[in-house]
């Protein structure tokens, strides 16, 4: 694990990728994991894991179905928050932001980067309504695959969204439950840094 001096640290999103890049090494399984929460229009929230696939000065990218109860929340209340965890680590890092959709080129490049299996089960699935049985899902899966025996296409409701960050607060464990927090906050064009209480 590299030696990050987060204290002096200036730029949160250099800083993040730091600590992804520990949480690669380090985690067993899926270091980009995090808890998005989102809510709906009159503030009730809903929290689920989802794979942050890139994280640039856009923000955090990840994909998902519009139709689902994530996408239709983020349409009417377009303002999301994350969690990271790294247990092994003892570090987390919360972010919370406004969301905006990706252009569809980059849901293009990324859908086709899957797995043909991936692509199948995006397409069949009706994300977050009822699903009678098991054998119904497998078979819309089925239909797809002799539809499309080459190339199959994106989904018009499958997306990509962008958290665009406005705080992010770096959370080590320290012995004690005298923890180290940092939280950076967007000002403008600047980001600000204040250290705060366990």
């Amino acid at each position: 694990m590299s030696e990050i001096d987060v204290e002096r640290a200036v730029d949160p999103i250099a800083l993040f990728g730091l600590w992804m890049k520990d949480a690669e090494g380090d985690e067993l399984n899926d270091p980009n994991a995090v808890a998005l929460a989102t809510a709906t229009r009159e503030g009730v929230p809903s929290v689920r894991m989802v794979l942050v696939k890139r994280v640039d000065a856009q923000g955090f990218c990840f994909y998902t179905n519009a139709e689902s109860q994530k996408g239709a929340e983020l349409s009417e209340n377009p303002r999301a928050a994350m969690c990271f965890h790294w247990k092994s680590l003892r570090r987390q890092v919360r972010i919370s932001g406004s969301v905006r959709e990706l252009p569809g080129g980059d849901a293009d490049e990324y859908f086709h980067s899957r797995s043909r299996l991936s692509q199948l089960g995006a397409a069949a699935s009706e994300q977050s309504r009822v699903l009678a049985s098991r054998e119904v899902l497998v078979q819309r899966v089925q239909e797809l695959e002799r539809e499309f025996p080459r190339e199959i296409p994106r989904p018009s409701y499958w997306r990509g969204y962008v958290l665009r960050p406005e705080r992010i607060e770096f959370w080590k464990d320290e012995e004690g439950r005298l923890h180290d927090r940092f939280l950076f906050t967007l000002r403008g064009e600047v980001w600000q840094k204040e250290r705060l209480f366990p």
